[in-house]
């Protein structure tokens, strides 16, 4: 970059506000300086080399800078022409950047600097310019499309370190490219992590080698009766590295001892014998199957399978379900829990489980999942466990919106947008301390969806709330502020192709 010249034509913007940018997540500081950077044809991109992965970020940016506006930028061209714009992205070491997914942005008429310290938080900065990118270039300022992009300075990093959303791969399956869709539309809101639940009782959605009837029987299932389907181990390391250059952890699930018909159908030796013998479930009742905690054989076949699936997944967490074991008897179910738990940590991951797993003997590194007993996660907060927050009446992304909602279940409530958004994960449970709180996730159940677009509608704009709920300060949230950037969404969400639900809370933006 030194090399390079930088010649400054005057462009005189009209006066921009820099803090009316319907920014979402909305970032902790902003300062507006009311002029612009005028993105085009001429603005290159430069990064960091010293770090391989800053150069990812810095690409990833040049092509969803072609794919909003043509223009190819180039990243990191070695040209002895004269630069009349550009974008740097530093690796920095500022004390200001206090976590990893911490981010600077400072923009100005000539030059767009973002500083972070890992490839995370650039990427994190990168989301926020896309959202500053116009979508329309504007004509009348020079000879050429020109964007401008409002100038000033962004401070920002996130609430929460684990951010996340669940997607159920499993009542329904869900093909690797609707997966990647949601991908990317959890990444352009600064989620950071993915939790596929990979198995239940209708169906088991992940290849495992060495117990290979996993699949050729218990996949081929699914709610309402459907071919089911699965994902190879190829797919599944194409999904993480899909994920990986996103920087989205994903969090393997696979839940037990009870939601194991599928598995028991496979190889009926993991039956327990409480519970209902094994057949193809096509239904969506549950707490009926379970696997047999006092077999050797069964935490031998855990092994594997967990054994498999860590080696392939470079994120620090394995989750094992472990709710709603309702045929299991509690001493059994505490025995399985604890056992498991020594089998994850064998293989290098930190167990998570829903909050029933706190009724166990579990370790403080072990994370636990409200979902529906606050009890459960104060008690596990106390012996030292880390709390994902994500209550079904007010985080279950599968909960209808109103009464006629076209999918959905309403058995934790209606979830209307305003009330997906209008709570604060922070102080949901009474007694539980912010510093137990390691993030916020979203889960999406598939009972009542099978594709796509089906998923979008329940998923959109509901995961866009969470993204704020999980980043933005708690003293930042509002729903009057937030409804208004909410709308402006709107060009993204057709962009992407995104089936949202237009609820008539928000006056919807039109193009």
């Amino acid at each position: 970059m030194a090399a390079c010249q930088t010649e400054k034509k005057e462009i005189n913007f009209p006066k921009t506000d820099l803090a009316k940018a319907p920014l979402i997540p909305k970032p902790i500081k902003t300062i507006p300086t009311g002029s612009a950077f005028g993105l085009d044809a001429s603005t290159a991109i430069y990064t960091s080399t010293t770090n391989p992965e800053f150069e990812k970020v810095g690409k990833l940016l040049s092509e969803n800078i072609k794919t909003k506006t043509g223009l190819d930028v180039a990243v990191n061209a070695s040209t002895g022409e004269k630069l009349e714009r550009l974008i740097y992205i530093n690796q920095s070491d500022s004390i200001d950047l206090e976590s990893p997914e911490s981010y600077q942005l400072y923009i100005k008429k000539d030059s767009i600097l973002l500083n972070a310290k890992t490839a995370a938080g650039a990427f994190r900065g990168v989301q926020t310019l896309r959202q500053l990118i116009p979508e329309k270039s504007n004509d009348t300022l020079t000879d050429h499309p020109l964007w401008p992009i409002p100038s000033g300075k962004i401070m920002d990093a996130p609430k929460f370190g684990y951010r996340g959303s669940m997607l159920d791969v499993a009542r329904h399956f869900f093909t690797v490219e609707e997966v990647k869709k949601y991908i990317d539309a959890l990444a352009y809101y600064k989620f950071n992590t993915l939790h596929l639940h990979l198995s239940d009782d209708q169906g088991w959605r992940i290849e495992i080698k060495s117990w290979p009837k996993l699949t050729e029987v218990g996949g081929v299932s699914e709610v309402g009766g459907g071919e089911g389907g699965f994902y190879t181990q190829e797919q599944y390391k194409d999904l993480l590295a899909y994920a990986a250059e996103r920087h989205i952890t994903i969090v393997p699930e696979i839940d037990m001892p009870g939601h194991t018909n599928a598995a028991s159908l496979s190889y009926p030796f993991l039956h327990y014998a409480g519970a209902e013998t094994p057949r193809v479930r096509t239904d969506m009742k549950v707490g009926y199957s379970s696997f047999d905690a006092k077999k050797d054989t069964v935490y031998s076949f855990l092994d594997d399978v967990i054994g498999e699936i860590a080696a392939m997944t470079p994120g620090p967490y394995f989750h094992i379900g472990g709710d709603e074991s309702h045929v299991t008897k509690k001493d059994d179910y505490i025995l399985f829990v604890e056992k498991v738990e020594k089998i994850v940590q064998k293989h290098n991951k930190r167990m998570i489980g829903w909050d029933e797993i706190a009724q166990a003997d579990i370790a403080p590194s072990s994370v636990v999942q409200l979902w529906n007993n606050a009890e459960n996660a104060l008690n596990a907060a106390e012996n030292g466990s880390k709390i994902i927050i994500s209550p079904a009446k007010k985080a279950y992304l599968d909960m209808k919106y109103d009464s006629i909602s076209e999918y959905g279940l309403h058995w934790a409530g209606y979830i209307p947008v305003d009330v997906g958004y209008k709570w604060n994960p922070e102080t949901y449970a009474d007694g539980l301390a912010k510093e137990n709180i390691l993030g916020i996730e979203a889960p999406l159940w598939s009972e009542t969806i099978s594709n796509g677009t089906e998923l979008e509608y329940l998923a959109f704009p509901r995961i866009i709330g969470y993204a704020e709920l999980g980043w933005s300060p708690s003293e930042h949230l509002n729903w009057d502020d937030y409804k208004e950037r909410l709308a402006a969404q709107v060009p993204y969400l057709k962009a992407m192709q995104i089936n949202y639900y237009p609820s008539k809370l928000v006056d919807w933006k039109k193009e």
